[in-house]
């Protein structure tokens, strides 16, 4: 028998396949596309922040449409079928809830009812986040909500809170994109998590997703082993055929190595690509290029700023090492090596942690 955290999942969301793999809401990178193909293939599709929030039912509406498609197939699992047709679309949403539009939000939930919800990066803490959670849940109560935390702190607070999350997104500091400035890597941060949950008052019964620098099946493995009911993965997919993604970026994914040494936090990729209000507490991974160099060998930011701007003219020719772009990417980046569909990246995972699992047992 499964245990009870993967049995609840299994029964909020019936359509998925064991071990489950969930692809992270990536903003303006993860679409309806992406997010259905996902769910397709028996795990959890995450449709990402968007740059304009009033077309999150636009996107939700296309979601429905390829799935409407795909469950017509004869490809199609009769288990999405059964769930895609009791009143629940299943794909989630991501929602960085600091700059995020509540209104907006609960208006296209409330109308199309996605499985999830994910909340992320709140300006003024908790309460921010039960905020959101508490809307969503009154629009759409059949939506779950997921909270990403990267700290033993914020997980507690999360579960204590009046509006307690379903799911808690475990965030480790190999994670590309945005989390916090200081952290733990997965490894020690998911298992103390887990202990801190399991003697607290509330939270000994949600289930944990593994997330930070897990890119195939030998992490999905040991993310299993330190008590996490599935993973996320965000980097992978961005070296996935329906990810909305340039391909001068795309390349440069595939082309990195070395993450350890080859990405860094900092807020400096946000600030040049013009956003300089994320939270305090906040850094976004991504891979060295010449703008950090340049940042680092001490030029001024304008002319960097400037200087990115004229990358951007350049297309696909303004990523790489050489180049200046933004290139958010986690530290497992070198363990990409070509793009897929993210159907086949899912199956393929989760392929891959049944045979490590297998030989584990062997030892």
């Amino acid at each position: 028998m499964a245990p009870p955290h993967l049995q609840l999942l299994k029964s909020t969301y019936p359509w998925i396949i064991t071990p489950l793999v969930v692809g992270a809401p990536m903003k303006l990178i993860t679409g309806p596309a992406i997010a259905a193909a996902i769910s397709c293939a028996g795990g959890i599709g995450f449709i990402g922040p968007l740059g304009d929030p009033r077309k999150l039912g636009d996107a939700l509406y296309s979601a429905k449409q390829i799935l409407d498609k795909s469950a017509s197939s004869s490809s199609a699992s009769s288990s999405l079928r059964l769930q895609h047709s009791s009143h629940i679309l299943p794909v989630g949403v991501g929602f960085q809830t600091w700059d995020g539009d509540l209104s907006a939000a609960a208006e296209a939930i409330g109308v199309h009812c996605p499985a999830a919800a994910w909340l992320f990066a709140p300006r003024h803490g908790q309460s921010e986040l039960d905020s959101w959670a508490q809307r969503i849940r009154e629009v759409s109560p059949n939506t779950q909500i997921w909270m990403q935390i990267g700290s033993v702190e914020d997980a507690l607070k999360a579960a204590q809170s009046d509006q307690a999350p379903d799911v808690l997104v475990v965030q480790g500091q190999d994670a590309g994109g945005h989390g916090l400035s200081r952290g733990a890597g997965i490894v020690t941060l998911l298992p103390e998590v887990a202990d801190a949950l399991e003697v607290s008052e509330k939270g000994a019964s949600i289930p944990l997703i593994a997330a930070g620098g897990i890119v195939d099946g030998r992490g999905m493995t040991a993310a299993l082993a330190l008590g996490a009911s599935g993973i996320a993965m965000g980097t992978r997919f961005l070296a996935s055929e329906e990810a909305q993604i340039t391909r001068g970026y795309q390349d440069t994914v595939i082309k990195g190595s070395d993450g350890g040494q080859k990405t860094v936090k900092t807020q400096l990729y946000n600030h040049l690509r013009g956003t300089m209000n994320w939270p305090a507490g906040y850094e976004a991974r991504g891979l060295l290029n010449r703008s950090w160099v340049d940042h680092e060998n001490g030029m001024s930011f304008e002319e960097n700023r400037m200087l990115y701007g004229e990358a951007i003219k350049k297309g696909d020719e303004g990523w790489g090492e050489e180049g200046r772009l933004a290139t958010y990417a986690g530290t497992a980046v070198g363990l990409i090596k070509e793009v897929k569909g993210a159907g086949e990246i899912v199956r393929t995972t989760r392929t891959q942690t049944e045979r490590v699992t297998s030989l584990i047992s062997k030892m």
